[in-house]
């Protein structure tokens, strides 16, 4: 266990979540379920079972320090890795696969995005030790898919070769599909959900950066010298803002040649948009999904509402909407077009000078 590193991505704004998701407070660090944790909690109180707590490091934007630490009073400041700007997911690994690298030449590493939402957390748990052990004794790159539940158009999907085991080489990544093709994928039984969370050891993900990932890596390998020592946080505020801004996906899965994917059923779902979380919330006999507030429905259907506690909401005749409050904003939009969202923060944006973002 001493080996074992898990990379914590949180550094995102969260923008389809708006109005719940501000800058200031992005859906990671939002308890969207009454618990008392976060998403960014409960995903350190799951990994923090098969990873030591200093073995954990959370990359984020510098924005949000104090608010991580705040969250996880379990970690110590040289545990947040702070991104001066974004630039995607493959910058962000590579810093910190570089920082591990700077304190151990044998780790085996899992990177967890912050925002995903497990229901089944032993198995979790257990296919996290099946990928940790492999990973361990195979110089392979893993990445965890998930066994699709109906025809997602928001997720991209892993082909997977043929095999008797839940561990088979991938065949092919594909973007998020549309509708027809996501039908396709899901009939076949060959496709499953690309969950983001990634396994691997320090010594195959360095080299794949190497080989396949130049330009980034060779950003970081400039500065060897200074990871975890005081002049860390220099270098990557002057360097950092150069890196390209890939994806993980696109930047090294997509290009390697020797990738595998652990079929996975955890209860996994991308808590990416509101309609990923109307899907995985319970719903009345209406289908409506009430979150936080009291809510009372009058020919009502299929609708997601999200206001403050003590908030009470009458509904009369709305069919497929959602209706979400936090902080003095109110927003009333059908669910089929909430991908229209990220367009509503820009036009607010605009109009009210950031005031609302």
């Amino acid at each position: 266990m001493e080996n074992n590193y898990c990379i914590i991505m949180a550094g995102g704004v969260g923008s389809r979540f708006w109005p719940f998701s501000r800058n200031n407070r992005p859906k990671q660090f939002l308890d969207f379920f009454g618990t008392g944790r976060s998403l960014l909690q409960l995903t350190f109180d799951r990994v923090r079972h098969l990873v030591p707590a200093e073995n954990i490091l959370i990359v984020s934007n510098v924005i949000y320090k104090d608010l991580i630490l705040e969250q996880l009073p379990e970690i110590k400041d040289n545990q947040v890795l702070l991104e001066p700007n974004r630039r995607n997911t493959a910058p962000c690994i590579a810093y910190a696969v570089n920082r591990i690298k700077s304190m151990t030449n044998k780790a085996n590493i899992i990177v967890a995005p912050s925002d995903h939402l497990i229901l089944k957390e032993a198995d979790f748990l257990d296919t996290i030790r099946i990928g940790l052990d492999f990973v361990e004794n195979n110089n392979s790159l893993l990445t965890l898919g998930i066994k699709p539940s109906r025809p997602e158009t928001g997720y991209g999907y892993i082909q997977i070769d043929d095999g008797e085991t839940n561990l088979r080489k991938v065949k092919t990544f594909t973007e998020k599909p549309n509708a027809e093709l996501a039908k396709v994928f899901f009939e076949t039984g060959e496709f499953f959900w690309n969950s983001g969370i990634f396994l691997w050891n320090l010594q195959t993900i360095v080299k794949a950066f190497d080989e396949l990932l130049p330009e980034v890596a060779n950003k970081f390998t400039a500065g060897k010298s200074f990871f975890n020592s005081s002049k860390e946080q220099e270098f990557i505020d002057q360097m950092y803002p150069s890196c390209p801004n890939i994806s993980i996906d696109y930047g090294i899965m997509e290009k390697a040649t020797d990738v595998h994917v652990l079929c996975s059923d955890f209860g996994w779902t991308d808590l990416g948009t509101w309609g990923s979380l109307y899907e995985m919330s319970p719903k009345d006999e209406q289908a409506n999904v009430t979150l936080k507030c009291k809510t009372a429905f009058y020919e009502s259907t299929e609708n997601i509402v999200a206001l403050p506690a003590e908030k009470l909401v009458v509904i009369q005749d709305l069919n497929g909407y959602i209706v979400a409050e936090s902080d003095h904003v109110l927003l009333i939009c059908k669910r089929e077009n909430e991908q229209r969202i990220r367009q509503y923060v820009n036009d607010i944006n605009v109009k009210f000078d950031g005031k609302y973002s």
